[in-house]
């Protein structure tokens, strides 16, 4: 399980906005944000290659746009926001690339997860990463954010730009077909 994002540091967003220390303070965030943010993609893409991938664009374009992040956002939310575009953006080629429709997609993320060699021989954790990928994109997106990262729903909303009723509107039905996951697959 991913560990929790450090605590928001008011002195590495100060260093990333100097241009004598950006580059070392970039490497610190790196550092701390990799595993977390490998997490959330792959939780999404499934695979651990294609998520090293889209976690190397998400910091080239991190680094890309670092002059321009201002502070509005929390830095962690500014990360997760990229990570969750280029997630999107690699499962919208993806889908593309292989013709598959919404529906098919469901059958090539199980594929993925049952030939995954890295995956945990756990029979209860792959079910549920089953029953995760049987979920339509948003509803995966939502309930990944809230129960593997615990994120808050404001957090959420701030990454998403969606309401705060609407995604927990999302994670409930999140949950409901979960649970019809397991009774079904029983």
């Amino acid at each position: 399980m991913a560990k929790e994002p450090p605590r928001e540091d008011s002195r590495l967003i100060e260093r990333l906005r100097q241009p004598e220390t950006c580059r070392d303070a970039f490497n610190d965030v790196i550092r701390q944000y990799s595993e977390p943010l490998y997490w959330q993609i792959r939780r999404m893409v499934e695979s651990h290659d294609d998520a090293n991938d889209i976690l190397q664009n998400t910091f080239l374009k991190a680094w890309q746009s670092v002059e321009g992040f201002r502070g509005d956002a929390k830095l962690s939310t500014w990360l997760y926001k990229i990570a969750l575009n280029e997630s999107i953006t690699f499962l919208s080629k993806e889908r593309k690339r292989l013709s598959l429709s919404l529906d098919d997609e469901e059958s090539h993320l199980v594929n993925l997860i049952e030939s995954d060699e890295y995956v945990d021989g756990d029979a209860l954790a792959l079910k549920l990463r089953k029953a995760v990928a049987a979920l339509p994109e948003k509803q995966r997106l939502v309930f990944n954010m809230k129960y593997y990262d615990e994120m808050k729903y404001e957090q959420m909303s701030e990454i998403l730009g969606t309401s705060v009723g609407a995604l927990k509107a999302s994670y409930h039905l999140a949950v409901k077909k979960i649970e019809q996951y397991f009774t079904d697959h029983d």
